[in-house]
């Protein structure tokens, strides 16, 4: 069975006008089609194998970055001067492999490595060999680097790859994080962590047992912006937060498409994008909910919800007082934003948030009857980058990353606690934890 998911993988990359995502979440009816270029993924497979050409870094800390500085043109009136990244040699770099060239991959993660400090992208791993040899080429990725998903294990020959990036749907990535780790490479896993939290904690031990590093990729707990309202609230800088509205929504299209199967996804918008707001949530307040509360909705015979839902409201309770009200949909025009609300004359937040470009702090505070509004934005830096080099630095000085793979299991704790909410219409308790930050590790140097 395990060998007939993976000629599935691979064959949906191969389909000519067919994407790999698409042909997995249809492919209980497609059997055949597996069959018929299950010769084609054997070819793939062949020509793709790698040996273990090329060395590691070798000895290295980040103490090898080298920094440049110019003078400034400007005055100090306008503002801090401008601060010139410290930089590894190329040679010195963590090196990865990026599983699935889907949309993300291609859009984001890979034009990414471009802004990294730390990381370089080695090899790659597909299902469509012309696709991955395409995108080979354009990074510069050695063509003996390039995997298929059936000799996806042979990465543990080679030198270069010192962790693995998972950009696939949600209930493949205990596989190939669990595969990752056993080939003796470190794991970055991009979010929501598994479908349930029973997978994110069998993927928690295989990497210890392995003894490599786990990391989910919640890029806004790096991202500068967000980073500011999380002083803010931490600092009380207006005051205590007692209330934070969250809405992430956006109209999903494609009804075949793999986020819209349970068994592919997990669910419909909570894991997907509500993930954001309970994750921000967290993230914010350094706290952990003792409970929450919570309601779905799906438009009736809407056929694009016949597995997952559409809707999720949310409540969810801290210890602090604070309360969390979350909005997630997948029905309605795309819509990312978040507030705090403080108890000292000021409320902050950003609007647009959780997108990958673009966000917009915004604060509002008062000085007796004057009403200040301001929109305090700090430059903005590649989210994917930040939370890569992180990653690199973690495992380049041994340390625990940020947002390790209990992190991912608190969410998944939270996200099954909220569905039974729904289920039950009524509040469901978790377990209460006093500790401030307790599932997270290292934080992000400042540059």
């Amino acid at each position: 069975m395990k060998y007939l998911n993976q000629l599935l993988h691979s064959a949906a990359d191969q389909l000519s006008g067919y994407s790999r995502r698409e042909f997995i979440g249809n492919a209980g009816k497609t059997l055949l089609a597996a069959t018929v270029i299950g010769e084609l993924a054997s070819a793939e497979s062949a020509s793709a194998q790698s040996t273990a050409g090329g060395r590691g870094p070798g000895p290295r800390s980040m103490a090898d970055a080298i920094k440049v500085e110019v003078p400034t043109q400007h005055a100090p009136s306008e503002g801090a001067a401008t601060s010139y990244p410290s930089i590894l040699p190329k040679d010195k770099r963590a090196g990865y492999a990026i599983v699935g060239l889907g949309e993300l991959t291609l859009g984001e993660i890979m034009p990414a490595f471009s802004a990294c400090k730390n990381s370089k992208p080695v090899a790659l791993v597909s299902g469509d060999a012309d696709k991955a040899r395409k995108v080979a080429m354009q990074y510069g990725i050695d063509p003996k680097n390039v995997y298929s998903y059936q000799n996806f294990d042979d990465i543990k020959n080679n030198p270069e790859i010192e962790a693995v990036y998972i950009v696939l749907p949600n209930s493949m990535h205990e596989e190939y994080v669990v595969r990752a780790a056993n080939a003796g490479k470190h794991v970055l896993c991009e979010k929501p962590m598994a479908t349930s939290s029973k997978e994110a904690q069998r993927m928690i031990d295989a990497c210890k047992k392995a003894g490599k590093k786990l990391m989910i990729a919640y890029r806004i707990q790096y991202e500068p912006n967000n980073r500011q309202m999380m002083e803010y609230t931490r600092k009380q800088k207006f005051g205590k937060v007692k209330v934070i509205t969250a809405v992430n929504v956006q109209n999903i299209g494609n009804p075949n498409q793999w986020r819209l199967k349970k068994a592919l996804a997990g669910g419909g918008s909570l894991p997907d994008i509500g993930l954001y707001n309970i994750n921000t949530n967290r993230f914010l307040l350094g706290e952990e909910p003792y409970m929450v509360n919570a309601h779905t909705y799906t438009t009736p015979n809407d056929i694009r919800f016949k597995e997952v839902e559409e809707a999720v409201m949310f409540q969810m309770f801290f210890p602090s007082g604070a309360i969390a009200n979350s909005t997630c949909s997948y029905g309605v025009h795309d819509s990312k934003h978040y507030r705090c609300y403080a108890d000292n004359g000021g409320w902050f937040g950003m609007d647009p948030g959780y997108s990958y470009k673009g966000l917009m702090p915004e604060v509002s505070h008062a000085e007796g009857r004057v009403q200040n509004k301001m929109q305090p934005k700090i430059q903005e830096k590649n989210q994917f980058a930040l939370e890569i080099d992180h990653f690199s630095e973690c495992v380049i000085e041994n340390k625990t990353p940020y947002t390790p793979g209990e992190e991912g299991l608190q969410d998944h704790k939270i996200m099954e606690a909220i569905y039974e909410s729904a289920r039950t219409h009524k509040p469901v308790e978790l377990a209460r934890i006093s500790t401030v930050d307790t599932f997270r590790g290292t934080p992000p140097k400042e540059d």
